[in-house]
């Protein structure tokens, strides 16, 4: 048996999710796939070799820790002002107003912060609250719902509509249906994401070769390692774009490789696929489709795909569709997590996006084509949506 190897890269990324994310070693080794001893000796290499032995000096420059400390202060302003704006009147009216509209939002922010911007005791509001309490008399599973309902829409960062908040309270025994699931949502004030409209990076104007379509939008398989399919999008930062290559098992729609960076050059592509060889371990004869990029019909592209005897697929020009998988994928990045964020550095950009891959996306997100499993359970055959009610609760 082939011994698996990893590239610096990705020893990078997962080191990353440990010593500037805060994952746990046992966490992030459970969601890339990896044994929790190698990570630790990946960790033990970086640290003994002063931070440098994989990216960089890992410490934040007076200029970074300035920034922190501004964008701290700016979310305590931020959320000073919400509840000024959203209690618009308040302040001249009476106390039992005042407690009435702090009930409402205690889930929203802090209830120790609401009572001093409205200028009344904290105890006196608890007081009121135990004197009326006996004054509702709320149904307990409704109320368990409620409460589930947002603790799932934080989980997945908002991004759940009313067809996957349905799957998940099924799964809890709430046999509830997708309207009930909905209006559940807009009692919570649980909101979702919405779409919003991204281009192609695809230059496909070139005179180099390119391979035929051997996928034919043929995108159900039914083993792993079968087909990959592959595409580059783009992010923008205040420090300039920051492009991303992945490469997608279509058995279980599983990111499988990855790559970041301020160029969008063959190697680009070549290190995500790299990254997804060392990986999977993949035996030839597999189709690795793409579109007609430049970059995929590169001399080095085209000389790894031939020396691992893959089979190389391309879309045809301007043809979206032959590549609806992977487009999917971006559509969900862009849509889920991307899109609501302001990237200050690249690799602000790149922990978010490294974030999303593999501790959102392979481990817990209900993917639709999977009968709402994560592409890490549908891999392993667990019949269970795949969702962690543990890291939920």
């Amino acid at each position: 048996m082939t011994r698996k190897k990893y590239s610096k890269e990705f020893k990078q990324d997962a080191i990353a999710l440990v010593k500037e994310q805060g994952y746990s070693q046992a966490e992030a080794s459970r969601n890339l796939g990896i044994n929790p001893n190698m990570l630790g000796r990946w960790i033990k290499e970086a640290e003994n070799d002063d931070g440098y032995a994989f990216r960089g000096n890992g410490k934040l420059t007076p200029e970074q820790l300035e920034l922190r400390n501004l964008r701290e202060e700016n979310k305590r302003l931020k959320m000073e002002r919400d509840i000024l704006k959203k209690g618009n009147g308040l302040l001249c009216q009476g106390n039992e107003v005042k407690y009435s509209f702090i009930t409402q939002h205690k889930k929203i922010w802090p209830v120790t912060v609401m009572c001093r911007i409205l200028g009344v005791e904290s105890s006196n509001y608890y007081s009121f609250q135990k004197r009326n309490c006996d004054r509702y008399k709320p149904d307990p599973e409704k109320e368990e719902m409620l409460r589930w309902v947002k603790d799932i829409a934080k989980f997945s960062d908002n991004t759940y509509g009313a067809r996957r908040m349905k799957r998940v309270l099924n799964a809890l025994s709430f046999p509830v249906s997708r309207r009930k699931a909905q209006a559940l949502m807009q009692e919570a004030g649980v909101w979702v994401r919405y779409k919003r409209k991204f281009k192609s990076t695809t230059n496909s104007d070139h005179k180099k070769p390119v391979y035929e379509n051997e996928l034919a939008q043929q995108f159900d398989v039914e083993k792993p390692n079968q087909a990959w399919v592959q595409d580059i999008t783009y992010v923008w930062t205040n420090e300039g774009w920051l492009y991303l290559a992945v490469v997608i098992d279509l058995y279980s729609r599983k990111v499988v490789g990855w790559s970041m960076s301020s160029r969008m050059k063959a190697q680009l592509v070549c290190d995500a696929l790299h990254m997804a060889i060392w990986q999977r371990q993949p035996k030839p004869g597999l189709i690795v489709h793409s579109d007609q990029g430049i970059q995929y019909a590169s001399k080095a592209y085209r000389k790894l795909i031939k020396k691992n005897q893959f089979v190389g697929s391309m879309s045809r020009k301007g043809c979206c569709w032959d590549n609806a998988a992977v487009e999917s994928f971006f559509g969900s990045l862009k849509q889920e997590r991307v899109h609501w964020k302001s990237y200050q550095t690249r690799f602000d950009a790149q922990q978010d996006i490294l974030n999303y891959i593999s501790m959102w996306y392979n481990s817990h997100r209900l993917h639709s084509y999977l009968d709402y499993k994560s592409p890490n359970n549908f891999e392993a055959g667990n019949d269970s949506l795949g969702f962690d009610l543990k890291l939920v609760a």
